[in-house]
Formats: C-alpha cells, structure tokens, sequence
C-alpha cells in the first residue's frame, strides 16, 4: 500500500520583476533551493496588462541548467544563439537545456486580448552534465498527451508516466515528471511518485486539499513569519505545495475544481553556486562563466 505523501511547507507566490521589467509572480527561488533540489526557480508570469511584459527577457545567457517554459495563454517569441528561433504559443511547452552555454531571448506578447500566462522552470544539472552540449527542444500542445481518469479528471503529461502515457520529453538526468492536472469538484485524485524524488505542487487556479488527513501544515504569507493553522485549509491560487516523503499524493476537492502542476524530480545532493542566469558548483566555476561571457568565449557550440 502506498505511503501517501503530506504537506511540508505552503508559500504563496511573491511579486518580482525580471528581465527588461517583467511583472511576475515567483513560487520559490534562490534560498529556497535546498528544499527544492534538483530545482531551481519555478516563476508565474500570468497578466492581462501588456506594459506588464512586453519588454520582455532580451538577450541572456544560461549555462548549468535547464529551462522549462510552458504556456497556456498568449505567445512567446524566442531565438538563440543555435540558430533557433519562432513562438512557443498556448499549451506549448520548450525545454532548453543549457548546458556549456546558450545567449537567447524570450519576448511575451500576449494573446488577441492582452493575456499573458506561463511559467518558467529551471531545474539544475549535475556536476558531471554541466558542460554537455546545448539542446533545444520544443513541445507543441498537439504533442503533449492529454489523460482523462476515473471522476474526469484531465491530465495533461508533459513528461513522466500517468496510466501507461508517457510525455513526449524524455531522456532527462533527474527524472522529472511535468504534470498539468485539473480535478473536478467532489473527486479524488491519487497518483504514485517514486520515493526518493522531490515533489511539489502548483495551483494555477480552483481550490483544493492536498494533504490527505487535511492535517495542519505552516504556511507563509508574504510579509508574516510561519505559522501553524490549526483547521483544515484548501490550498487556492498561487499557492506552492513542497510534500515530504511518501510514495503518492492524495488531492480532493469539494465544491471547486482546482488546476494545478505536479512536478518531481531525483535530488542531486550538490552544492550550488549561482549568481543571475548561470548555475555552477562553485564560485570558481560561476566566476569563469562570468569571464567567458566577457570575452567572447561563452559559447562552446555553434
């Protein structure tokens, strides 16, 4: 019998700006890192207000990572220093993986009515991938395999395995599973993840419960310290779930359906050394990056 995971920690997304001045909402990033390993950042740049992201993310450069980008309103024009270039447009998804060295752009531009809404994922690589060759890959909502379940349920498998469905991105180091779920009012939803991954939750939108006793859990709320709840609480929009060990989540509703992403990954156990764009293991490596990117000498495949 599975050992359902519980709710370790809540955050609610907190307000930032990045890029040439994009209004975004950030899940977890930076001093959460630990927590989160073998992820990074997971940001929500979600707006109806085009002066919110129009000016985009100009050229940058990435190494050590990976960046997952998917979008479920607007448009994304992209290109990089490999020659890529187009638009990553609603339930699209690109994952770029960075390794030695890549200079993109990503420039939003909403949809007909002014709607913005994605979220980027960076997930770390180990030590011994951080200089592989750069790699490319983009996902259109076509392609992604879309699972109804028990109670209509409806899951969208970007990659990992549900019911047999595998997602078209595969062959990644951590093992990460990318799932859109979106769970009816009154339902269920039970999914095994293996033990020894990470694994954390999203709300897009709705209101749910994800732990299954509904127990107490701490929750921070921007400009509060933690503290306990002691009643039963749905988790609402923007609101980021971390569980601790188990072998499954457990999510119900009542009489909301709630959207969320479920996304895991195998821990690397490495130290971090990252400043902007670049993710390395020491300061020594982050420094010559730097360097690199100074002279010229960044890019180690064209």
């Amino acid at each position: 019998m599975n050992s359902f995971r519980k709710i370790s920690k809540i955050w609610k997304s907190k307000p930032t700006i990045e890029g040439a001045g994009v209004h975004l909402k950030r899940a977890f990033g930076y001093n959460q890192v630990p927590l989160f390993d073998p992820f990074l950042m997971l940001d929500d740049f979600h707006s109806s207000y085009p002066p919110d992201y129009l000016k985009g993310f100009p050229w940058h450069p990435h190494r050590g990572i990976e960046t997952i980008t998917y979008v479920i309103h607007g448009r994304v024009e992209h290109g990089d220093s490999m020659g890529n270039k187009g638009a990553i447009e609603s339930g699209d998804v690109q994952w770029m993986t960075a390794g030695s060295g890549i200079i993109h752009k990503e420039m939003p531009l909403g949809d007909a009515d002014g709607l913005m809404w994605g979220f980027q994922l960076w997930a770390n690589l180990p030590a011994a991938r951080k200089m592989i060759d750069p790699r490319y890959r983009e996902i259109t909502a076509g392609e992604i395999p879309r699972v109804t379940l028990k109670g209509e349920v409806r899951v969208k498998v970007v990659c990992g395995e549900l019911g047999g469905v595998k997602g078209p991105v595969q062959d990644v180091v951590i093992d990460p599973m990318y799932l859109d779920i979106t769970v009816p009012p009154e339902t269920t939803f039970t999914h095994s993840i293996k033990h020894d991954h990470k694994v954390f939750a999203y709300v897009v939108n709705g209101e749910g419960y994800f732990d299954p006793e509904r127990n107490a859990y701490t929750h921070e709320v921007v400009g509060t310290n933690y503290f306990d709840m002691k009643r039963e609480c749905a988790c609402g929009a923007e609101d980021l779930i971390l569980y601790g060990d188990g072998d499954a989540v457990h999510i119900t509703t009542q009489d909301k359906p709630v959207r969320f992403l479920l996304v895991s990954g195998r821990p690397l156990g490495e130290p971090v050394a990252w400043y902007g764009p670049i993710v390395m293991n020491t300061q020594v490596e982050l420094q010559t990056a730097f360097e690199e990117y100074q002279k010229g000498t960044f890019i180690k495949q064209r």
